[in-house]
């Protein structure tokens, strides 16, 4: 069966999350989305966990259920340690295929801090002995990298992180067959390092409110079950792992180089010739991702893998909406239209992906539909995110602002 699947949110118990990040909300958001498999994220916190425990029916498979929502236990551990004289700051995703296995892997890494200071727990664990204790306990867990691109959290973090997979998870490197690529870049910006060929390069919302679950996701044709996940993943089955979900990534908060406080947004080649040095605050400034990918690729731009599994960058549909009616993505009746044509077709992404520009045009207001099929043709304009500012979509250009059609939208 064809679903979609986002393995890494956060609940209620993460830090600056939403409190409506609970099982009702989070089920209630997927559906409305269109997708029928999620991570639980936070299985590392006791108040959680019992939560889960409680609500989940167990399916027998690895997998869990809630309501019409299947869930697969997943926790993101923050890893912050020295080694070679250098400190690292690197997040991974666990998977567990059982409750039974995250009790174990909860009562070992207890020892290397507090679990329930927050629900993504911060520990003074080397990266390597993470996945060596957490495939010693299980060998059907998984450990996957999370958003490898990050400056300061991440694999190969600018300002924290390593330039091979090799040196971060040393012997154990050969189990881990997955990577998160993260908002800031998409597949097409890893497939220029060869080093990540045999990785599956999947994507994830990260999300810390209901509203941004599926924001970027894996769509499989497969069983529902934990193990035939695990065996697409490890195997990048193209026939079963179909594309991915993708913010375009520019508009992640890393993707150019800059200075958030000092207002400067730089390309690699400003900050080139700027050496690196903010001309304001004399400082160093963050080197996002593209800059960080230049850096580590070894292929041109545009090269593809003969077995890259494809990609699908979108817009939310919120977004589109807020734009189209020219007010923030936030308003009551954004979300009203939101529910409005998500009931009509049967889900967000049946809109973004799957139905017909005829349809889209019969059924929605003119400048929605069009503002979705610019999408889908890749007809935006965008202003890179930096230092931690999401980028800035924008579908209209500013002629077409302003227009009668968006101040009679605006009433609805």
């Amino acid at each position: 069966m064809e679903f979609i699947a986002d393995f890494h949110i956060h609940s209620k118990y993460s830090r600056a999350t939403s409190p409506d990040m609970d099982l009702n909300h989070i089920a209630e958001w997927a559906y409305l989305k269109g997708i029928a498999l999620v991570g639980t994220g936070d299985f590392t916190h006791h108040l959680w966990l019992e939560e889960l425990k409680k609500n989940l029916e167990d399916l027998g498979n690895g997998l869990f259920k809630f309501k019409d929502t299947y869930f697969i236990l997943t926790a993101e551990i923050s890893s912050i340690y020295s080694k070679k004289g250098r400190t690292y700051r690197i997040h991974n995703i666990i998977f567990s295929p059982s409750f039974k296995t995250v009790d174990r892997i909860n009562d070992t890494l207890s020892r290397y801090g507090n679990l329930s200071s927050d629900g993504r727990p911060i520990l003074g664990i080397d990266s390597s002995e993470l996945a060596r204790i957490i495939f010693d306990i299980d060998e059907n867990c998984i450990l996957i990298p999370s958003h490898i691109w990050t400056p300061w959290f991440s694999l190969f973090g600018s300002m924290s992180g390593f330039d091979k997979l090799e040196d971060c998870f040393e012997e154990q490197s050969s189990k881990i067959f997955a990577c998160e690529t993260g908002l800031s870049s998409d597949p097409k910006m890893n497939w220029r390092l060869s080093s990540l060929d045999r990785i599956t390069l999947i994507s994830n919302s990260d999300s810390h409110s209901p509203q941004r679950i599926g924001r970027e996701a894996n769509v499989f044709n497969c069983e529902l079950d934990y193990k035939t996940i695990l065996q697409v993943l490890k195997t990048k089955d193209r026939e079963r792992f179909l594309y991915t979900i993708e913010f375009f990534p520019e508009e992640g908060k890393y993707h150019f180089d800059g200075h958030r406080l000092c207002g400067i947004r730089w390309s690699p080649q400003e900050t080139k010739e700027h050496k690196g040095i903010c001309p304001k605050c004399n400082r160093p400034v963050t080197v996002g991702v593209m800059n960080r990918v230049e850096q580590l690729a070894d292929r041109p731009q545009g090269f593809v893998p003969q077995d890259a599994i494809p990609f699908k960058n979108l817009i939310p549909l919120d977004e589109i909406i807020a734009e189209a009616k020219g007010i923030a993505k936030g308003a009551l009746s954004v979300e009203r239209d939101y529910r409005s044509f998500v009931a009509k077709f049967g889900s967000e992404f049946e809109i973004l992906i799957k139905v017909s520009e005829e349809d889209l045009i019969k059924s929605l207001p003119s400048k929605i539909a069009e503002g979705i099929i610019r999408m889908r043709k890749g007809k935006i304009n965008i202003k890179p995110g930096f230092d931690g500012e999401y980028g800035r979509i924008s579908i209209f250009g500013d002629e077409e602002k302003d227009t009668k059609e968006d101040k009679q939208l605006s009433l609805f």
